[in-house]
């Protein structure tokens, strides 16, 4: 039996209208409730995804777990084989002695390298399981961190707590993507950097892969939404685990991140293999500009 779509995010957004203006009526009462068990519906989702398939622990199958060799596993995937732009574009050694703070931080493989570079890192996820491969993670390399299990949505932090906060991948999969942005922007200092990716949807990966080969040309829109292909068919998962998943444009980006007082884009992450079988013929110049303008990753730095 085909789900219901996800077309929900409407009537989240109204929910949310009617519960910061209850004049609206009483009528909303009954959309108010659905808002807040589709909500917990998609965070227990992504619990359990990122329960079974950690962030990254892919690329360590084959290592015993918690070991040294597991870690450096995870960590020369990510940045040699995954995305080797990322370590040149957020500068994790540029914010020593900074307050940094990290939404969402899977097996901690970005919070390490700001720890390395002498940020004083906390790291907040909604997976218990993170928290204990990040402790153990940084007790291998002999660093230190705070962690603590936390909803982006509702950190628990005083205003203007951190220099900087940074979440890579995260903030597209929980329910309330806006009030993730403004709590990051609430716990910033003056002055301080928020640091985010989010899914780019006019990227080759949306519109080449999701919508047109799997969507039209293998029929999946005559079984699910776009939505629902994109839960199944985004994140790596072992267990079926579906977790909520969203894409932005450039100018929603900006929509989001309106209350601060600067805000840059990049776009980037695209990989040969994702362009076969014309991928390894395309020169690289060009292939860098379509990773720049048509990338699945959208990179969003604003200062508050």
């Amino acid at each position: 039996m085909k789900q219901q779509s996800p077309t929900t995010f409407a009537d989240i957004r109204a929910a949310r209208r009617a519960d910061e203006h209850p004049s609206i009526g009483t009528h909303h009462s009954s959309l108010i409730t659905h808002h807040s068990s589709l909500s917990d519906d998609y965070k227990q989702r992504a619990r359990e995804q990122w329960s079974a398939n950690p962030c990254g622990a892919s690329a360590a199958r084959d290592r015993e777990f918690g070991t040294r060799e597991y870690f450096d596993a995870i960590e020369r995937h990510r940045y040699e084989i995954d995305c080797p732009w990322i370590k040149r574009t957020i500068g994790f050694d540029r914010y020593k002695g900074k307050r940094l703070l990290e939404v969402g931080f899977g097996t901690g493989t970005d919070l390490l390298q700001f720890a390395r570079g002498g940020a004083q890192v906390t790291g907040v996820d909604l997976t218990p399981r993170s928290i204990e491969i990040a402790r153990r993670r940084f007790e291998v390399y002999g660093l230190t961190g705070e962690f603590a299990i936390g909803d982006g949505e509702s950190l628990s932090f005083p205003d203007s707590s951190f220099d900087v906060v940074y979440s890579f991948g995260v903030l597209h999969h929980t329910p309330d993507t806006e009030r993730a942005v403004r709590e990051i922007h609430r716990v910033l200092k003056p002055g301080g950097k928020g640091i985010v990716m989010l899914y780019h949807r006019a990227s080759l990966y949306y519109w080449g892969s999701l919508f047109f080969k799997h969507g039209i040309l293998r029929g999946e829109f005559f079984k699910e939404s776009m939505a629902e292909i994109m839960s199944r068919r985004v994140e790596y998962s072992e267990t079926d685990g579906r977790p909520l998943v969203k894409a932005y444009t450039r100018d929603e980006a900006r929509q989001m991140f309106s209350d601060f007082r600067d805000c840059k884009l990049q776009v980037n992450q695209l990989t040969r293999h994702e362009l076969r079988p014309v991928g390894r013929f395309i020169p690289e110049a060009l292939f860098q500009w379509l990773a720049r303008n048509f990338g699945w990753n959208l990179l969003i730095t604003a200062t508050k």
